[in-house]
């Protein structure tokens, strides 16, 4: 499936801290990007590429987002409230270690993450539906095996195979194919194949909510 053979220790190249990865991604009309820890921790940056969604792949990352703490915490406790965006987390190890289902389950959160929609109430006042950025620490791995599944599944006109979207997402993230062995790890990728295989099977009608259309 990859195209290079296995290295003791691949490259190290520079990168944008965040790429565009599909411009429109279908049924939701939003973009989507892919970055590092770089571009979750920057929201000037998200700001800028109008992004109000954030989905962290990455188990061993964290940031410290309360932008509004709540008023009523004290200072016994670790900082809440609200951040300056929607912020999910999966929580993928970069290799082994997963959960057979964690790749399904990141798909399908991803899917609700691009659907969900948010009461009028105070507390949740980030109802703004923008584009959205899937990340893990460097972008090149747990996040890259997700997008390539999540085009793959949506968008199967435009990337029939995983292999012809992990090739788009590849090429948009700018990694180059002497990483491509590890970018992503093959126990990734061999993750996001029993995903597909998995979603092919289980029966389910459009996972958004009847009033919920593509994003404006």
């Amino acid at each position: 499936m990859n195209d290079v053979s296995p290295l003791k220790n691949a490259p190290r190249y520079d990168r944008p801290d965040i790429s565009l990865i599909e411009d429109r991604l279908e049924p939701y009309g939003v973009a989507i990007y892919i970055g590092g820890r770089e571009a979750m921790s920057n929201p000037d940056l998200l700001r800028e590429h109008g992004i109000t969604t954030v989905l962290n792949c990455a188990v061993n990352l964290d940031v410290n987002l309360v932008a509004t703490p709540d008023p009523e915490m004290d200072d016994a406790h670790l900082t809440y409230g609200f951040g300056p965006y929607r912020y999910y987390k999966l929580g993928l190890v970069d290799g082994a270690g997963n959960a057979q289902t964690m790749m399904l389950a990141g798909y399908y959160q991803l899917l609700g993450a691009l659907s969900q929609i948010l009461p009028e109430r105070a507390s949740y006042p980030l109802r703004e539906r923008g584009n959205v950025l899937v990340n893990c620490r460097g972008g090149r791995s747990r996040s890259v095996a997700l997008v390539s599944l999540l085009l793959h599944k949506q968008m199967p006109d435009q990337y029939p195979t995983l292999d012809a979207a992990l090739h788009h997402v590849r090429l948009r993230r700018e990694l180059r194919p002497d990483e491509w062995f590890e970018a992503p790890k093959q126990v990734l990728v061999d993750a996001a194949s029993a995903a597909s295989d998995w979603i092919d099977r289980i029966s389910h009608s459009d996972p958004r909510p009847k009033e919920a259309g593509p994003a404006t």
